[in-house]
């Protein structure tokens, strides 16, 4: 029923920009295309910290890093694209690097003019890091409240970095003043509603991916390793390497999200490194309720939503209302809006997954053939 709900909200709003006038009331402004667009990226987000924290019991306070290697790709995908349409008119360094009085283009931004390359190095960066962080963390089993600081500090100390101007990535200003991707124009209102669409349908694929996912075997020795570790590793299962995988698989949609971020929002600078978005977006999947995939977008949609409209009124008091918020839902909705929804609708809770493991025991499931 969401993807539904996506689609046709999405496709409805493409055909009432791109086909009524202006003066029409049905009329959307291109403003509130790029804005849904923006929402949806934040979705994205959100499940991808919900298939960890929900299913898995991973509580990640850092896929901002993830979320922001994917926005930083799409971005010298994108500056690479400027040309000499720039301030300085240098076909090949960005403006940036022409005010710091760079003289030869970096390694590491060959072949960013290539869009196949840039995606591939957007999502490999990000995929690399989860894999290495995850194998190295998961292997020493280090878990809970040190595991969450773990990821905090790694967001930190990545923003740190970029915020210097010797890194290459336009240091505090980041990367910004796009003028076009794949030859589109992206101050098109056509470009607009093709990100916009991109952007739903790939949110659509990871939604449909990720819940054939956690419905299968593979999902249920997750949701069995987050309720009883120890014992699911008792029945021969490497649990390291479940949370491994899992944790690699959320780092790439994070970065997908990331990626179709930057030409919407038309910027990416340090500041999305920063612990804090990290943070705010735990409270989005804790407000639409965890391990359960759908409470996680529609979570993101309404704290984002209610965030441009209490900045709008008093800029000064969304945090505050944000705290609020989440105290409130931990003391009266630790299940989110999705267990309340459970709860009127009289859905019983999942249910753990050890009696299934146990079952595949008695019937001669061996260590080995589980790994396999």
């Amino acid at each position: 029923m969401l993807v539904g709900v996506l689609l046709v909200t999405t496709l409805a709003m493409s055909a009432a920009n791109l086909l009524l006038p202006v003066d029409s009331p049905l009329y959307v402004s291109t403003y509130t295309i790029t804005l849904m667009g923006k929402y949806l990226c934040f979705a994205m987000l959100a499940m991808a910290v919900d298939i960890i924290w929900g299913y898995c019991g991973i509580l990640s306070l850092g896929h901002g890093a993830f979320f922001a290697l994917g926005g930083y790709g799409m971005g010298m995908y994108l500056m690479r694209q400027i040309g000499d349409r720039g301030v300085y008119g240098n076909p090949d360094l960005p403006d940036f690097m022409v005010f710091l009085n760079w003289q030869e283009l970096p390694w590491y931004w060959s072949g960013m003019d290539q869009f196949w390359f840039a995606v591939l190095m957007a999502l490999a960066v990000p995929g690399l890091l989860a894999f290495v962080f995850g194998w190295l963390a998961f292997r020493s089993r280090v878990t809970g409240v040190y595991l969450s600081i773990m990821t905090q500090a790694l967001t930190y100390a990545l923003m740190l970095a970029f915020f210097r101007n010797e890194m290459g990535f336009g240091g505090n200003n980041g990367l910004t003043d796009f003028k076009d991707i794949l030859g589109f124009d992206l101050q098109s209102d056509a470009t607009r509603v093709g990100l916009l669409l991109v952007t739903t349908l790939l949110l659509v694929i990871a939604i449909l991916t990720s819940r054939a996912i956690v419905q299968s075997r593979l999902g249920r020795v997750i949701v069995a390793v987050r309720d009883a570790e120890a014992r699911s590793r008792f029945l021969g299962y490497r649990t390291e390497h479940y949370k491994v995988w899992l944790f690699v698989y959320s780092a790439l949609i994070a970065a997908v999200a990331g990626m179709l971020y930057v030409p919407q929002v038309g910027i990416i600078n340090p500041g999305e490194f920063s612990p804090l978005n990290s943070i705010e977006v735990v409270v989005w999947v804790a407000v639409g309720g965890r391990g359960t995939l759908y409470g996680a977008i529609v979570g993101a949609l309404l704290v984002n939503y209610a965030k441009t409209r209490f900045t709008a009124i008093m800029p000064d008091g969304w945090l505050f209302a944000l705290g609020a918020l989440f105290v409130i839902v931990t003391v009266y909705l630790p299940q989110g809006l999705a267990g309340l929804l459970q709860r009127f609708s009289g859905d019983k809770p999942e249910q753990a997954a050890g009696r299934e493991l146990d079952s595949d025991a008695s019937n001669g499931v061996s260590g080995r053939e589980a790994n396999a």
